[in-house]
């Protein structure tokens, strides 16, 4: 080779050298993905779930102090008080699961436009009804369609926010809940004095508005199913025919267990067999890929130890919600003296009191991106707040409860915030749906009797013997102590229990098939399965194209 030649080579390669060192050195280096930020259609969407969050809530509790009013116009016994309000858990609760499953099947959007049509079309029925079997009938409806909403709410938040970022909004529709759950009694009474139809009637007209936005906005992406016979073959119909009718047993034996009859009568024991073998039944059914190809319940869900943990954590941190909604209002009607309708005002610091602390949960959720502190702190501070329940007494003052309820709200507010997060952190994105429906009912069953909190009335001011009186409040007093230390040890359970959990890193964004769709500008909340980010596409394109031109 010749020195031209050589001095030839060098010029050219000199430059394609250079080149590539600067194309490297102006290349965007990012170590994470930018910041999540909403657009004005997914805050829209996420305002509608916390309405139907809080329009679900308050259908759960709002008949409580209304009932006698609602019994006397249509002239129901008092099977009535039981079943319109058992009728409403269980259609709410038992179909959650197969919400998850249907979501994936035909994706979001649909499953939750229907879930609209069925609570107002039970809300319209209930509204109307002339007989007791016809408000039982609409109350049905009405829970099924509230079940679609829970369930279909947290899924499509997980679907267009990223895991790290999920706790503030999560806390959101929480507090929406809660809200609606403390004012139903309040709601419920105070329309029942004008006319308790209403009650019903005013979810028709919010529905209808909801609906709208929703047919506009959630436009979501999934893959369809090559036909509707390929669809229905996936969906776990055997599972549902053994899931449901095992739940409502169940339930049917812990609500009417000590209430209607003896738990040693068989009509309590039998409904509890049945339901707990039935339960085994449909995990054994969902465990067998040969019987059950496409389970609703898969076994993965529990098979990591930090996804079952938080299963266990929320199954228990509901618990504590039922106890306080329903204990609470007991203490101030049967130890403070007040109407059923006043122990429901007395009982909103709790529920008010969840809105700051979730907030704060949700930001050091996403700041963060650690769950156990969280939870650590949740359950402690829920052990002591039923700690400070046991020493109320008649005597207690105004801020004393007050206070309590505050401590006590704030550590619910830090587990429900954190625990849907970090139950899904070790799962695929294919799992979300079943993973946050099955959340979701192990949430429910925890909390499923918090509705009744006010249904009887108080009967110790009725009593004229004031030492009478004092003796039965005494009662009272002893009795709740012993519920709140039980209470104190359901929350170091939860305490305990959170070693188990590991750290996993909360990601700063996510990719799924089930994402909101491009918009005309191409902007969307997030990544779908497949799509890369456009600011690494433009980098490769252009590096590629100079390459080309200095090469040329």
């Amino acid at each position: 080779m010749d020195s031209h030649s050589s001095i030839e080579i060098e010029r050219t390669t000199g430059p394609i050298q250079s080149a590539e060192n600067r194309i490297e050195d102006t290349e965007p280096h990012i170590e994470e993905p930018p910041a999540f930020q909403h657009s004005w259609s997914v805050l829209s969407i996420f305002l509608v779930l916390c309405l139907f969050s809080f329009l679900s809530a308050l259908d759960g509790t709002i008949i409580t102090t209304s009932l006698p009013t609602i019994t006397r116009d249509i002239e129901g016994g008092k099977q009535l008080y039981l079943w319109v309000a058992q009728s409403f858990l269980f259609a709410s609760t038992v179909p959650q699961p197969l919400y998850g499953q249907i979501a994936n099947i035909f994706g979001r959007r649909n499953p939750f436009l229907v879930a609209i049509v069925l609570f107002a079309l039970g809300s319209g029925i209930s509204g109307g009804a002339s007989s007791p079997s016809m408000l039982i009938a609409g109350r049905t409806v009405q829970g099924l369609g509230s079940a679609g909403l829970c369930v279909l709410s947290d899924i499509i938040i997980c679907d267009v926010v990223p895991p790290r970022n999920r706790g503030g909004y999560l806390s959101a529709v929480l507090t929406s809940a809660a809200i609606g759950s403390t004012m139903g009694p309040v709601v419920g009474g105070a329309l029942a004095e004008a006319n308790w139809r209403w009650i019903f009637y005013l979810n028709v007209p919010i529905s209808f508005f909801g609906l709208i936005i929703m047919i506009f906005l959630l436009n979501v992406s999934y893959t369809r199913s090559p036909t509707w016979l390929h669809a229905l073959k996936r969906v776990d119909f055997i599972g549902a025919l053994i899931f449901i009718p095992s739940t409502i047993s169940l339930f049917l034996g812990l609500i009417t267990g000590g209430v209607q009859h003896p738990w040693s009568s068989w009509r309590v024991i039998l409904p509890l067999v049945l339901g707990v073998v039935g339960s085994a039944s449909y995990h054994l059914y969902e465990a067998t890929p040969s019987l059950c190809p496409s389970p609703s319940t898969p076994p993965r869900l529990f098979q990591n130890r930090t996804s079952a943990t938080g299963f266990l954590l929320v199954f228990l941190s509901s618990i504590m919600v039922q106890a306080i909604a329903y204990f609470l209002p007991l203490y101030f009607q049967g130890v403070k003296l007040v109407s059923p309708l006043l122990s429901g005002v007395y009982y909103l610091p709790f529920a008010l009191a969840i809105m700051p602390f979730a907030g704060f949960g949700g930001w050091a959720l996403s700041r963060y991106g650690r769950y156990i502190p969280l939870h650590y702190c949740g359950f402690g501070l829920l052990a002591i707040g039923a700690g400070l329940f046991s020493t109320l007494s008649a005597e207690s003052s105004r801020g004393a409860w007050i206070g309590f309820q505050i401590i006590a709200s704030a550590g619910i507010a830090l587990i429900f915030t954190s625990t849907m997060p970090s139950t899904l952190a070790p799962l695929k994105e294919e799992d979300v749906a079943v993973a946050t429906a099955t959340y979701s009912f192990v949430r429910s069953l925890g909390d499923g009797g918090a509705y009744a909190f006010a249904a009887e009335g108080n009967g110790v001011r009725g009593l004229g013997d004031e030492e009478t009186k004092g003796q039965v409040i005494e009662v009272y007093i002893r009795a709740l102590r012993v519920v709140w230390l039980v209470m104190v040890a359901v929350a170091l359970l939860g305490f305990v229990s959170v070693p188990v959990e590991r750290h996993i890193e909360l990601g700063k964004s996510h990719e799924t098939e089930f994402g909101l769709e491009r918009s005309a500008k191409g902007k969307t909340s997030g990544l779908k399965r497949g799509d890369r980010n456009e600011g690494e596409i433009a980098s490769a394109d252009e590096k590629r194209t100079a390459l080309e031109t200095i090469t040329a």
